[in-house]
């Protein structure tokens, strides 16, 4: 009686008119299934920046967005390696070195070869006609050089300089390339890390055989364009941080914290021992079977 003498005495509007009470609303299924559903790394996309690109390629440095490791959408972390870092200015690249396909080549002037903070090697700015772009530096390329570009695939090899740019079947066996293009037409996708080249293998039909990095052997349509060289910057990976401060500045975040001692993450293996096992006795050999004979 107590306790249906209690529900009696309580009011419903007490609680409509407390301010406590917060109004919800309803939640699409698109919303949750963007704040449950956290993307993983490694698929393709990149959470270290957003570069703000115009409508027309410019030799103008781009405004770039640091993510530290975040989806822009939702704000999650999700590459728990990236973080900090000094905000750089993003050199766009233009990928697709054209030339004439039939008379002599195009000639184009370097004008200045400058570090580019949001990639490992250097850009060179090149001047053609009236045109500004930036391509990928090699090794030894400087201000003033002039450069070569053709469509043009000769009966006889080419001797290319460093820096030039022509189709594969062009190019002499033993030639060392970067930005090469995966279909002809298309931008030059392979081969753009600072000190990495391949190697022109072997020629078989309309076919070029080229070593990558990987040290994998691919064939290439011979209309699909190269750049002659290595790419600039070639100690790049040979060069060690030398300060926690530095790898601040690149836009690692630390990882202490993740290392324990002798755990098997990063020193040696420590395993448990095998369950006991009972010793059984030997098998018995197998009795060798007589024969009986006898004449009938």
């Amino acid at each position: 009686m107590a306790l249906v003498r209690l529900f009696q005495n309580f009011s419903l509007n007490r609680v409509v008119n407390d301010v406590r009470i917060v109004q919800t609303c309803s939640i699409s299924v698109e919303n949750l299934a963007k704040v449950m559903n956290k993307p993983k790394p490694g698929t393709g996309k990149a959470y270290r920046r957003i570069v703000h690109y115009p409508e027309q390629y410019t030799v103008v440095p781009l405004q770039v967005t640091n993510l530290a490791g975040r989806d822009p959408d939702t704000g999650r972390l999700i590459a728990k390696g990236i973080g900090g870092g000094i905000k750089h200015k993003f050199h766009w690249i233009k990928w697709v070195r054209d030339g004439p396909s039939e008379g002599p080549p195009q000639i184009e002037k370097v004008i200045d070869v400058i570090d580019d903070g949001c990639r490992t090697s250097k850009v060179a700015l090149v001047a053609v006609g009236n045109e500004l772009k930036y391509i990928l530096a090699t090794e030894n390329m400087k201000a003033g050089d002039l450069i070569k570009s053709s469509r043009f695939i000769p009966r006889i090899p080419v001797r290319a300089n460093e820096g030039d740019a022509y189709p594969l079947g062009a190019l002499q066996l033993g030639t060392q390339i970067h930005c090469l293009e995966k279909f002809p037409g298309q931008p030059c996708h392979l081969i753009h890390a600072a000190g990495t080249y391949g190697t022109i293998l072997r020629k078989f039909g309309d076919l070029v055989v080229v070593q990558l990095p990987s040290k994998q052997e691919f064939a290439f349509k011979q209309t699909c364009m190269a750049t002659v060289g290595r790419v600039s910057n070639i100690y790049h990976n040979k060069t060690p941080i030398g300060s926690a401060q530095k790898n601040r500045e690149l836009g690692n975040r630390p990882r202490s914290g993740l290392w324990q001692r002798k755990d098997g993450r990063h020193g040696r293996k420590i395993r448990k021992l095998p369950p006991m096992r009972v010793i059984s006795p030997p098998s018995k050999p197998d009795l060798e079977p007589i024969k009986f004979t006898a004449s009938v």
